[in-house]
């Protein structure tokens, strides 16, 4: 069996977050894990002063994938894979977004200037992937759930970040309700979060599309702690 976070964020570029993206590996390696998804807040997210702030969009780009970067270089040092992907936002809804790359976002500098509709029309037409987070979360900073089954690929059925196992519960039933392939993450933001979640498969993830493949198969497992 091979292990994945799916759903991680780093100092560098996600203001919530307290380690950085070196931290986050090391501490992933000596769990145990064969790998970790960094899924930063995005820019409509809650990023980073210094990200938000940034008005040319290449400086934008350049500090929002540094979590990322600085995560990728202490994997490849340890021998811990490192995917990239982020956590876009809308409402409330937050969609995690795997498959595309640093260079995608230099060509689509609008990103966030269009609809959620053609932001996933868009991302899918480039072959990214999307998951709905905690769908089902309830807390103080969302004041309502918003589900977009026809615009997403799979639903985040296990989040460690949920207040309640009910949030999770509504979720797996929301992903059986629509035919959707499920995923579990931590949602991890420090290197104190306890208990830890991911995936696992059988074969070990060399690429995201791996990863992509392998849930859209239903080929994951789920880490329950």
């Amino acid at each position: 069996m091979f292990k994945y976070e799916t759903h991680l964020h780093t100092r560098e570029a996600s203001a919530c977050a307290s380690a950085s993206g070196a931290e986050q590996a090391a501490r992933y390696k000596e769990l145990g894990y064969d790998g970790i998804i960094v899924t930063d807040h995005f820019f409509n997210g809650n990023c980073t002063a210094e990200i938000r702030d940034a008005t040319d969009p290449a400086e934008k780009i350049a500090l929002f994938c540094k979590g990322y970067e600085n995560a990728k270089a202490e994997g490849d040092r340890i021998g811990l894979k490192v995917f990239f992907g982020w956590e876009y936002c809308y409402n409330g809804a937050d969609l995690l977004t795997y498959g595309l790359d640093k260079d995608w976002l230099l060509r689509n500098p609008d990103v966030c200037a269009i609809s959620v509709f053609d932001y996933c029309r868009r991302v899918h037409r480039d072959g990214g992937y999307i998951v709905h987070a905690h769908p089902f979360r309830e807390a103080g900073y969302l004041n309502e759930i918003r589900l977009l089954p026809q615009w997403t690929d799979a639903v985040e059925a296990y989040n460690c970040g949920n207040s309640s196992r009910d949030m999770d519960a509504r979720a797996s039933w929301y992903a059986q309700q629509y035919g959707k392939p499920v995923t579990a993450g931590t949602d991890n933001h420090h290197l104190t979060a306890d208990p830890i979640s991911g995936v696992f498969t059988e074969a070990p993830l060399m690429t995201v599309q791996d990863y992509i493949n392998a849930v859209a198969n239903r080929e994951v497992g789920l880490v329950i702690p």
